[in-house]
């Protein structure tokens, strides 16, 4: 069973590299995965990752990582949103691995988290037209539909009480 660890600093690329991958599948892209990682690089460089103990840990947060032995397989992030509220983030697995449960350990452990540190809520934002799988997962584990507070007019927020 793949072991879930806090992130550590020389991780971060890796983590980076998991999510690059697995949106390279998620949005069908054309371009080789090594041509899609280095556009992304520069379109979306999720800085947050790079300064995860500013973006995370120093905001009411934790960052996650999965592996199994040295190789990280899946990431899941939470932050303070707001007082009482934490938003869950960069929950990704890679398509090898999905189907498993694991998504399902890694959203649990940031729930327990989200709890032992004294959130009210758990909020998210998804796109059920990317991202229609994580959307009927999310609400298996009991999150509601909520307005969106991001800026992708694709995606929807999402809410569970804790």
């Amino acid at each position: 069973m793949p072991e879930i660890t806090p992130l550590r600093s020389d991780q971060a690329a890796e983590a980076r590299r998991v999510i690059y991958t697995v949106a390279h599948e998620l949005f069908h892209d054309e371009d080789t995965l090594e041509k899609t990682i280095t556009r992304y690089e520069t379109t979306w460089p999720l800085k947050d990752i790079a300064d995860f103990q500013h973006s995370y840990l120093e905001n009411g947060g934790t960052f996650l990582v999965m592996c199994e032995g040295e190789r990280i397989i899946g990431t899941g992030a939470l932050k303070r949103l707001e007082d009482g509220v934490a938003e869950i983030k960069r929950l990704w697995l890679l398509p090898e691995y999905q189907g498993r449960g694991l998504g399902y350990q890694m959203m649990l452990r940031l729930l327990d988290f989200a709890r032992l540190n004294g959130y009210a809520k758990a909020r998210l934002e998804t796109s059920p037209k990317y991202q229609p799988r994580a959307f009927a997962f999310y609400q298996k584990m009991g999150f509601v539909e909520i307005p969106r507070y991001g800026d992708d007019p694709d995606d929807v927020g999402m809410e569970l009480d804790l």
